[in-house]
């Protein structure tokens, strides 16, 4: 992280937060069984504990924060203390079946660029973010004139780690942008569940408050 640039959340801090972590059992479920993954902003390692342990995967973390780091460390996972921003170039092309990105990407300093080397290194790209165009956001903003306060947007404007919110119709715009292709894509409802397979993306983008995306070239 740069001197001047805004903390870079993490996982792990992301995990502290009152926020629901829905997409990190259907993330698992999306990854094939022993293939080699690599989960960026890995956090405390819950999700690499998960794919371990339920599709005996080839885990590898990145992890910004020293707390995360001795975490992953203690629960015997595989971690370097890196940047998503600046650390993914030093990755060969196709390093990995899965490169994983979970509630990250909005905080990111350049979300086209990190997700651009994502589909680099990894055959595959798993990317679940929070929904900006959820109803709820709209209404705040519309009906409160205020900076939305959700269960999956927790924090405050004023102390937020998000610097880049976007909306699911945004992401898939993204998406075209660097080339990508996308493979599937599911949207989680405010319980947590997922929504119809067939739904228009203006559907989940309104009532969509989380969404998953597994990618590829």
């Amino acid at each position: 992280m740069s001197a001047t640039a805004a903390p870079v959340p993490t996982t792990a801090e992301v995990a502290q937060t009152p926020e629901r972590r829905d997409d990190l059992a259907l993330i698992a479920d999306l990854v094939a069984e022993g293939s080699r993954v690599i989960d960026i902003g890995c956090g405390d390692g819950s999700l690499m504990s998960l794919l371990e342990s339920r599709r005996g995967v080839d885990a590898r973390g990145i992890e910004l924060s020293q707390p995360g780091v001795n975490e992953c460390v203690r629960r015997g996972l595989s971690v370097i203390q890196g940047d998503a921003d600046r650390d993914l170039v030093h990755y060969p092309d196709g390093a990995f079946d899965y490169a994983i990105l979970s509630q990250t990407i909005q905080a990111t300093e350049n979300p086209k660029l990190v997700l651009a080397e994502l589909l680099r290194i990894g055959r595959r790209v798993v990317v679940s973010f929070p929904n900006f165009g959820h109803w709820s956001v709209r209404f705040s903003l519309f009906f409160k004139g205020r900076m939305p306060v959700t269960r999956n947007l927790s924090y405050a404007w004023y102390d937020t780690p998000n610097i880049h919110f976007c909306t699911i119709r945004d992401f898939v715009e993204l998406t075209r942008e660097v080339g990508a292709e996308v493979e599937s894509a599911i949207a989680l409802n405010a319980a947590g569940e997922r929504m119809g397979m067939r739904m228009p993306w203006w559907f989940w983008n309104l009532f969509g408050q989380q969404a998953v995306f597994v990618l590829k070239r």
